[in-house]
């Protein structure tokens, strides 16, 4: 069995043997008893520990109980500790007064009923533990919160350590691939061009073998170009964030037959490269789930400055999101634009309206 939780009372009296006959009284509840035989003592005791309660002689030399309680008053970690005065029976009511306006809890006359003690004092050593133990509750909580927040934190900064690091490599891929298999296959459509010219004329099966491979050719270099510009479009880091949110806009439209408008601010507009790969990012997502879901003939785009945020709007005509789904913790789509917002204290915000759209807003801090 665990040991039962215990409390320590301080015990202020002038008088030894008051002292010692409170403490043979109070020795079989199981306590800590601390005697004290002055004010100035109780104060020291006081400094160095927490006490559940204390038993407080109204009358002594020197200082009196009612000068010791306002000045343990005055501390803040004392000033809730339960004070009980112990007075003669022919002290008067205007002393009781007294000791209450010193901050006392409860009176008792001596010679005191110990039954009337102990319960008194049972009672307020069962509020010190019950106190106790809710501060540790509320302690061992504060600090698993702040655990939580600090691996959230933690996990945040790696979510934007990899998202810059595939950021980084979508970049030099797409770069390689339209340098490298660009002038590669740039290069073979001249050496081909060079060996059609010097084909006799007569060879026509051979030229036509060499026009079908000019077709296969150039298509190859327009994927090249498609998988480049879908892995790091060069308008995004050549024109900007604008001219980045047009041109998506544009090949979306073409793509889906979706109709687009945008409007966009006058120039000047250049967020740093993370917080403008962010909101082309979460742009892309928003118009990969019209696309998908919203069933929409029209897109309407808005990006402008809104005081200290980039704010990036698109509202479509579609059906609408459903508001749980739009608050959906387990939409990938979702989540991940949100989390790109929060990596720089942004936030994205998501409503529909049933049979008139969905209208999404990201705001992104530009001057934090």
């Amino acid at each position: 069995m665990a040991p039962r939780p215990t409390a320590s009372i301080l015990i202020v009296d002038d008088d030894g043997r008051n002292l010692m006959a409170l403490q043979a009284l109070l020795e079989d509840m199981g306590h800590q008893l601390v005697p004290a035989a002055s004010g100035g003592e109780a104060l020291r005791h006081l400094l160095r520990k927490e006490f559940a309660a204390i038993l407080l002689d109204a009358q002594m030399p020197g200082m009196d109980g009612f000068e010791t309680a306002r000045l343990i008053r005055q501390r803040e970690r004392l000033r809730h500790t339960p004070i009980i005065f112990l007075t003669g029976a022919y002290e008067d009511s205007f002393s009781m007064f007294r000791g209450y306006e010193a901050g006392a809890v409860d009176y008792l006359v001596k010679p005191v009923v110990p039954e009337v003690l102990k319960s008194k004092i049972a009672v307020f050593v069962e509020l010190y533990l019950n106190n106790t133990r809710l501060a540790g509750e509320v302690a061992e909580r504060k600090l698993i919160e702040e655990q939580l927040r600090q691996s959230e934190e933690n996990l945040r900064a790696l979510a934007t350590h990899l998202q810059s690091v595939r950021e980084e490599e979508r970049i030099g891929i797409a770069r390689e691939i339209h340098d490298e298999l660009g002038q590669a296959l740039t290069g073979l459509k001249m050496d081909l061009t060079w060996l059609v010219n010097h084909l006799p004329a007569a060879q026509k099966p051979l030229v036509k073998k060499a026009d079908s491979m000019f077709d296969l050719i150039d298509g190859t270099i327009r994927s090249v170009r498609r998988i480049a510009t879908g892995l790091r479009p060069e308008v995004l880091d050549e024109g900007g964030l604008a001219a980045a949110i047009r041109w998506q806009a544009l090949d979306f439209q073409k793509r889906t037959g979706i109709r687009c408008t945008v409007e966009l601010p006058p120039d000047g507009l250049e967020p740093d490269q993370g917080r403008a790969t962010a909101v082309f990012r979460i742009f892309q997502e928003v118009l990969t789930n019209v696309a998908r879901h919203a069933n929409a003939t029209r897109v309407d785009i808005a990006l402008k400055v809104d005081r200290d945020n980039l704010v990036l709007e698109v509202q479509d005509n579609g059906k609408g999101i459903v508001e749980h789904l739009a608050r959906n913790s387990k939409s990938l789509g979702l989540l991940g634009m949100r989390e790109r917002a929060l990596l720089f204290k942004g936030r994205v915000e998501i409503a529909g309206n049933s049979g008139k759209g969905t209208h999404v807003k990201v705001l992104i801090p530009v001057s934090r």
